[in-house]
């Protein structure tokens, strides 16, 4: 007889078998010939759909090995004495463990006819022992772990599918968020602090026409870099002839130097940029160059040239400019530098934006800067202003900056993870509306539920990958960049996972659950948005449909994060439509201002400029 011990792991299809025999005598009562072999057999079957197997391969082969030493030791035992009696012997410990072993246990079942054979070696029944209580410990080990999986990616759908809810936006909510809007802007209008949007008065009465003619220049500061441009402008037949363009970077300590620092080595960089104009730009004898200023800065406007500082963001810090008039101190730097030039304008980048828009189109009545940061200007009537103290302008009109990015509202979809963000935020409390829909923050709201993914039920495994608790870290064309990606596997997603935050080798699975992460938030800001630019269609009275009155109203859009995040732009579009309806969505045109900031404050200098 051959008595052999065999040992079969199944891993989905593909078993693992290992196989020990050896030459034993078969006595005449078991009634089997010596010809059938006895093979005591542990089968342990892994379910292909229990784990993932690149996953767990180092628990199979600490199996294998443990299957071929147990097999080897055991071919090397002797063969067992050819039992003399004739009479069944008593029943032994072996014989009655594998009595009671032959009971199917479900994931482990072993059978054997052994209670008919002599006495198994025990050193033999013993590695049969140790083989099948290790493969019932990586079964049990296996299958906790796939309850902890199956888990684990209940809570992880869970998390999501909580956060998508709170940040729902649907047509009814959007439209509370709109009229919430428009009663703001009233108020604003109404009096200095009486509303959540400052609604502050321009003073710039006179937009671009397009019949503007000669060379003006513009500076644009906002950020640690500024930029020098000229224009030569050649009325309605030629319009802007020729434009150029210079940018420069601040060195850092002059963000938080003196106000004579800054302006004096931007006054520089000017002086060095008008030396190298061409003949085309040069003015006439006797006639200064005008020069509009594009300040993104707080700023309290007191006429279209002049305006006094109230506070510094975006990394700048100068105290001695804080309540200063921010065009006399640019002019006096002007002057050390012996340039001849005069300041005939001082706008934000959305003012400049719709001014550039309006030089192009006519149609233009509103400007909506969606790019790092947020906020809308647009044409209101002067009569229409309360608060306006002064003589109504001869154009009957001015433009409202109207600072949305402080609107707040108990209608604003908010989360946990917003008012997180809020709370750790240079600015606690303000800027609301700005926090949910500008590139500054939507990647940081992906990272902090990615975050709370990744502590709660190890998304990322069993530690959180330590960048993805820095703030600010995973930004908004990152986030694009993946809810854009189309590729079959999502590469782009592991890219940027492995690139930015040191995470490789995420499954297929994880990185659709970002992707839908990222839609969420996206769509989320496209349609608060949409609702914001309804609120200021309402208060002037272009969102429905006018007997007879066939005029576009046409909204002049710049910022990096509507030009480049298209599904961002798709969604706000698309969602503009739907709350406009068919008849009425039909005259609001959404256009692209692109550098409209830049070139727009050279434009106001013209069309206000006092110089024949």
């Amino acid at each position: 007889m051959e008595l052999s011990l065999n040992v079969v792991v199944h891993f989905g299809r593909f078993p693992l078998q290992c196989r020990t025999s050896q030459a034993r005598p078969m006595p005449a009562e078991t009634g089997l010939g010596s010809s059938q072999p006895i093979f005591p057999t542990a089968i342990f079957r892994l379910p292909k759909t229990s784990f993932h197997p690149k996953k767990f391969h180092r628990r199979i082969h600490y199996l294998v090995v443990l299957t071929l030493v147990i097999a080897f030791t055991s071919s090397l035992l002797p063969p067992h004495p050819t039992p003399t009696s004739t009479s069944s012997p008593p029943m032994g410990s072996d014989e009655l463990f594998f009595k009671a072993a032959r009971a199917n246990l479900g994931l482990f079942s072993f059978s054997s006819s052994l209670q008919q054979l002599p006495r198994m070696g025990k050193a033999v029944v013993g590695m049969g022992v140790v083989c099948a209580a290790a493969a019932c410990a990586v079964a049990v080990l296996i299958a906790r772990r796939r309850m902890q999986n199956n888990g684990r990616w209940a809570r992880t759908e869970e998390i999501l599918r909580e956060f998508e809810e709170k940040c729902a936006s649907p047509i009814g909510k959007l439209r509370q968020v709109a009229d919430a809007i428009t009663v703001e802007m009233h108020a604003g209008l109404a009096s200095e602090g009486g509303s959540k949007l400052k609604m502050i008065l321009s003073h710039v009465d006179s937009l671009p026409t397009g019949n503007e003619k000669g060379s003006f220049y513009a500076l644009d500061l906002g950020g640690t870099n500024f930029r020098v441009m000229r224009v030569l402008l050649g009325g309605k037949e030629a319009c802007v002839i020729k434009q150029e363009c210079k940018e420069v970077a601040i060195p850092p300590h002059l963000m938080v130097g003196t106000s004579d620092e800054l302006f004096d080595f931007i006054a520089e960089e000017l002086a060095k940029f008008v030396s190298t104009e061409s003949d085309d730009f040069h003015a006439s004898i006797g006639r200064q160059r005008e020069l509009g200023f594009t300040f993104s800065f707080p700023v309290r406007q007191n006429s279209i040239a002049s305006g006094t500082i109230i506070k510094w963001t975006k990394g700048f810090f100068i105290e001695d400019a804080i309540g200063a008039d921010v065009v006399v101190e640019l002019t006096k730097a002007i002057k050390r530098q012996g340039l001849d030039m005069h300041v005939g304008a001082l706008v934000n980048d959305t003012i400049g934006t719709l001014a550039g828009g309006r030089y192009y189109n006519n149609d233009v009545v509103a400007a909506v800067i969606l790019g790092t940061g947020t906020n809308a200007a647009y044409v209101e009537r002067a009569q229409a202003i309360p608060k306006w103290n002064g003589l109504l302008p001869k154009s009957g009109e001015m433009v409202i900056n109207v600072e949305w990015g402080s609107f707040r509202s108990s209608h604003l979809p908010l989360t946990e993870y917003d008012h997180a963000l809020d709370v750790e935020s240079l600015n606690p409390g303000e800027q609301v509306f700005e926090k949910l829909i500008s590139g500054m923050y939507l990647g940081d709201i992906v990272r902090r539920v990615l975050c709370r993914m990744a502590e709660e039920v190890a998304f990322f495994g069993d530690t959180t990958p330590v960048k993805l608790k820095t703030p600010f870290i995973l930004r908004t064309p990152d986030i694009a960049a993946m809810h854009h990606d189309t590729s079959p596997d999502l590469r782009v997603v592991g890219s940027k996972l492995k690139n930015i935050l040191d995470i490789s080798s995420t499954s297929l699975k994880k990185r659709q659950v970002i992707v839908e992460l990222c839609d969420i938030v996206a769509t989320r800001g496209a349609r608060l948005a949409a609702a914001g630019i309804i609120g200021i269609l309402k208060k002037i009275g272009r969102d429905t449909v006018r007997v007879d009155d066939k005029q576009k109203t046409v909204i002049a859009m710049d910022g990096g994060l509507f030009e480049h995040y298209t599904k961002f732009s798709q969604c706000l579009v698309s969602t503009l439509n739907e709350l406009l309806g068919e008849e009425a969505s039909k005259n609001i045109v959404i256009e692209l201002a692109n550098d409209g900031s830049g070139i727009g404050a050279a434009l106001l200098a013209a069309s206000h400029s006092q110089l024949p």
